[in-house]
């Protein structure tokens, strides 16, 4: 096994747990007919790469499973959402607290997770140097309303929608 597989086992333990891929079943057959932006594995992934990136360029010195585990598992609980009307930051942090343990995290590393899940949608880490701030900023960062068709009907405020590509 090479050294960067290695570092992600964790990470792709969370891609086969079956919470996992059950929530993001859920979530698939939730929003088949959505038309503004979804919460697959796309958006998971543009999220978890953004945050990242923002890490390495500001030396912010988070560890890549944690980004990558945090990012993937902080819209799971959509389908809990569009179900059964449980706020999906909630949801997530329920399903993730299951699925981190029996993926190798330790309690603190899951404890900076579920922090992260859970204040991801709150406007006062936006700016904030650590993982929560981090999972926001790749969050909204990873929505392209500059291409969307739909951007006109989207419930974003105009000053959260992303009009430009940000380096």
């Amino acid at each position: 096994m090479d050294q960067e597989t290695e570092t992600m086992c964790r990470v792709n333990r969370i891609l086969h747990h079956p919470l996992w891929q059950g929530a993001m079943t859920q979530i698939e057959e939730s929003e088949q007919n959505r038309v503004f932006c979804k919460h697959d594995l796309v958006h998971l992934l543009d999220t978890a790469r953004l945050a990242y990136i923002e890490n390495l360029e500001e030396g912010l010195g988070f560890g890549k499973e944690l980004i990558y585990a945090a990012a993937l598992l902080h819209d799971i609980g959509r389908g809990l959402e569009y179900t059964q009307g449980i706020s999906h930051d909630e949801a997530s942090c329920a399903l993730a607290a299951a699925i981190l343990p029996d993926t190798g995290f330790g309690e603190a590393e899951s404890a900076q997770i579920l922090q992260a899940i859970s204040s991801h949608r709150s406007d006062g880490c936006q700016l904030e140097p650590d993982l929560p701030g981090l999972l926001y900023r790749g969050d909204k960062g990873s929505r392209n309303c500059f291409y969307c068709k739909q951007q006109d009907h989207c419930k974003w405020s105009e000053e959260k929608k992303n009009k430009e590509i940000k380096g």
